[in-house]
């Protein structure tokens, strides 16, 4: 019995040895993806001739920023999201910033943030899912009466890089698009932003085929935590030395932060020199 039980432990040691190898890479690939999240830094890069390139399959939309103060670089590049009617920078030639809004649902805040654009004559998009205009529909047409667009981020926020079948894509969007009539009478404008930014080339035809601009975005932060909000200043350190011009900078609205911060860091903007302007002033993608 005793050799058996040796010749067993023996046999087992490579199996644990791998287990416990398994354990400590998957460890280190979590801490390095939350490090990488943290800082705004994508994932694996596609290269075509020196520049990024689209995925064919699915990935997260990622930022690098080599020079503070100047356009950071994307995981696919502005002239082939350019094909698809996609956006993730403006007008790089003006010191102008496209302000815009991710709502999955109502915080409580949504209403200070829209006291301070309305303070600065700023105009937002404000891209919203099902839940906000069921459940705060007063807060959709206040949007609408003073200039922002609302844009479309699907109805159940889904991973849409997951639905190949444009017959179940379009009726996430749809749906959203309906509702947003029926709560304003108004038909929702076209454009589109991925939940959690994950898409794939097949995604932006998708959505390209059925008339929207997918827009992505040129610097955000880790805001969305609610239970682990940022400090103003750890915000402004992220916001501030990153600002370039054409930036579309995204921000949530459910972020006490940033409805606590959104006037001043308008403000600090502005003593900067830039101006804010509209998705639709978007320049044409060539």
């Amino acid at each position: 019995m005793r050799q058996r039980i040796q010749r067993f432990l023996i046999l087992m040691l490579p199996v644990l040895f791998l287990t416990g190898m398994m354990a400590i890479q998957g460890r280190e690939a979590a801490r390095t993806a939350a490090f990488l999240e943290k800082e705004g830094k994508p994932g694996p890069m596609w290269q075509v001739n020196g520049s990024a390139a689209i995925p064919a399959s699915a990935d997260n939309w990622g930022l690098s920023f080599p020079n503070e103060g100047q356009s950071p670089v994307g995981n696919a590049s502005v002239e082939d999201l350019a094909k698809y009617d996609a956006y993730f920078l403006g007008d790089t030639g003006k010191k102008v910033i496209y302000l815009t809004f991710d709502c999955g649902y109502e915080n409580g805040f949504t209403e200070q943030i829209l006291d301070a654009l309305k303070k600065h004559n700023a105009p937002a998009a404000f891209f919203v899912v099902g839940n906000m205009i069921e459940t705060a529909p007063e807060i959709i047409k206040r949007m609408v009466d003073e200039g922002h667009i609302v844009g479309n981020h699907t109805y159940h926020h889904p991973d849409m890089s997951a639905i190949s079948e444009q017959a179940a894509f379009q009726k996430e969007l749809d749906s959203l698009a309906a509702l947003y009539k029926e709560t304003t009478g108004k038909d929702l404008p076209h454009f589109y932003r991925p939940p959690q930014g994950k898409y794939s080339e097949d995604n932006l035809k998708q959505a390209q085929a059925l008339g929207y601009k997918t827009v992505f975005w040129s610097l955000a932060y880790v805001d969305w935590y609610t239970d682990n909000q940022p400090t103003p200043e750890q915000a402004y350190g992220k916001l501030l030395p990153r600002i370039h011009d054409g930036a579309i900078v995204l921000l949530h609205s459910t972020s006490r932060t940033n409805a606590e911060i959104l006037d001043d860091l308008l403000t600090k903007w502005e003593d900067m020199g830039y101006t804010f302007a509209s998705l639709e002033d978007l320049p044409p993608c060539q």
